[in-house]
């Protein structure tokens, strides 16, 4: 079968994810971890704004055997919220452009929306952990809101390692940890 592959640059161009397909799942995250994450992000040098107005990150959920980096392996760098988080967020150090996350152990990557041209970001299915949604915060009805993971999510993750031969490849084109201020 041949995919449509997508070309993913950092904001300065230097470094490229290329991926293959269509995303598992298009989804917002309003979890705790996701928001402190973001908020420390979107704090570095010449990065762009990581969380929405609703406190939410954007992201597409990719299988790891279809997202490689085809230039620039050597600015990608990883944050985590604590020295024991299975959870690595992981930076283009030459703009600071928020690239993927990855949970340990997980057979797919979550790629922050932002770095979709204009226009092209896949539609929105989904917003979950809208249980720690900031404090006031009131979601438009648009798509799904559940307070955590819906049985579809996890069923859709699922299918996706079948469709994997229940592999869980290595992501090793990260080079170390972020030098953040």
């Amino acid at each position: 079968m041949n995919f449509q592959i997508t070309p993913l640059p950092c904001a300065c161009g230097r470094c490229v994810l290329q991926l293959e397909g269509t995303p598992i799942i298009s989804a917002e995250c309003l979890c705790t971890d996701c928001q402190h994450a973001g908020a420390f992000l979107q704090t570095l040098p010449g990065a762009k704004p990581v969380l929405d107005h609703h406190g939410a990150t954007r992201f597409e959920l990719y299988r790891k055997d279809r997202v490689w980096c085809a230039r620039g392996s050597g600015h990608l760098r990883e944050h985590r919220l604590s020295r024991s988080s299975p959870t690595r967020r992981v930076v283009a150090s030459c703009c600071n452009t928020p690239m993927f996350m990855e949970f340990g152990g997980g057979h797919w990557l979550s790629l922050y929306g932002g770095l979709w041209p204009a226009g092209t970001l896949p539609p929105l299915e989904i917003r979950t952990m809208t249980r720690s949604k900031p404090e006031g915060v009131v979601l438009p009805k648009d798509v799904p809101n559940p307070g955590t993971h819906t049985w579809a999510f996890y069923l859709r993750l699922f299918l996706a390692w079948v469709d994997m031969g229940f592999r869980v490849p290595k992501v090793d084109f990260v080079r170390g940890g972020l030098d953040a201020p």
